[in-house]
């Protein structure tokens, strides 16, 4: 079990460092809209590795990141963007 968590917990954290660096870049839609995408990645993986830790600050964090993490996938990929 313990390696199944230090593997989540490294996931994420690799995935949210590339993302933050995604989003950084500015590089348009596309790319900010595909760091969003990895953001929901990462704090799907913090969510899982806070249960089976039982670390419900964490999990409480991610749940809320992951709502509006999805948001910027939808306002970057999915929304048409305005003229």
């Amino acid at each position: 079990m313990e390696i199944l968590i230090q593997s989540l917990k490294w996931a994420a954290s690799i995935s949210g460092t590339i993302a933050a660096f995604m989003v950084s870049l500015d590089s348009g839609r596309k790319v900010t809209g595909w760091g969003f995408v990895i953001f929901v990645g990462s704090s799907i993986a913090w969510i899982a590795g806070a249960a089976l830790t039982r670390d419900w600050a964490l999990g409480t964090q991610n749940v809320v990141l992951f709502g509006i993490n999805l948001f910027g996938v939808y306002r970057y990929l999915v929304r048409k963007r305005a003229v």
